[in-house]
């Protein structure tokens, strides 16, 4: 999980506030697609992507001041790898395809659990339904 810790830290370090207005106009069209993604393996991604996509709406608007800007970041790259059709591992390979994907989602959620388990409570989330332990 280092490599894929470092990765996050990477892509997260180079996400500006123009990133997240920009991401913030598609996001409901985003949301829509995560939860047509059929990854049998990965049970939890389509609940962690749209988790992490309402954090991002909710900050990005204003209902929520209380996430760390690297938790957002965080958030905000693990959308845009998810949405990337042809990443290390592209979507279209059978069993593999979200592989990456969740690594990306899952790391972001560890390094930021305590931030992200926060805003669950917030809005009355089960973080137990969305955390990577689960």
């Amino acid at each position: 999980m280092p490599e894929i810790a470092q990765f996050v830290n990477r892509g997260a370090s180079l996400i500006t506030p123009a990133v997240v207005e920009k991401l913030l106009h598609k996001l409901p069209m985003w949301k829509a697609q995560f939860t047509q993604i059929d990854a049998p393996k990965y049970p939890h991604l389509v609940d962690q992507l749209e988790f992490l996509a309402d954090a991002v709406e909710d900050c990005a608007e204003g209902v929520y001041k209380d996430l760390p800007y690297c938790a957002l970041a965080g958030a905000v790259f693990a959308l845009l790898y998810a949405h990337n059709t042809f990443d290390v591992i592209p979507d279209y390979h059978p069993d593999l395809g979200r592989a990456d994907d969740s690594s990306v989602v899952r790391a972001v959620l560890i390094q930021n659990e305590k931030a992200f388990a926060k805003y669950a409570a917030t809005r009355g989330i089960d973080w137990n339904r969305i955390t990577s332990h689960a």
